[in-house]
């Protein structure tokens, strides 16, 4: 089952991570000071995710490949686990672009 995962980090900031149906990670956001933003976090994946120039791919000090996924205003709203390959790396923007969209949300802060 997609769905999105919402967690407190031990520091008390909010995190998500992008879950594919099979239990895999492909994406996983920044830390937020509350849950709003972090929820309002998860619906900007769910729109920037639909557009292509909106992942950004790049390729580590170390030949991995990952990519981020960026808002309008160009601020990182997710990164991705690190492949090796590019196709794994495109794969996996495949993957969140099919995936963000109708993925449920988990709150396990509750």
């Amino acid at each position: 089952m997609r769905k999105f995962e919402i967690k407190k980090r031990s520091n008390g900031e909010f995190q998500f991570n992008l879950k594919a149906g099979n239990g895999q990670i492909i994406l996983g956001s920044e830390g937020y000071s509350s849950k709003a933003g972090c929820l309002n976090g998860i619906e900007s994946v769910r729109t920037n995710s639909q557009i292509d120039e909106r992942f950004d791919r790049k390729k580590s000090a170390n030949n991995k490949y990952y990519f981020n996924l960026k808002s309008s205003n160009g601020q990182i709203i997710g990164s991705s686990e690190m492949y090796e390959s590019a196709a794994g790396r495109d794969n996996g923007i495949r993957s969140v672009s099919e995936n963000a969209p109708d993925a449920s949300i988990e709150d396990f802060t509750v």
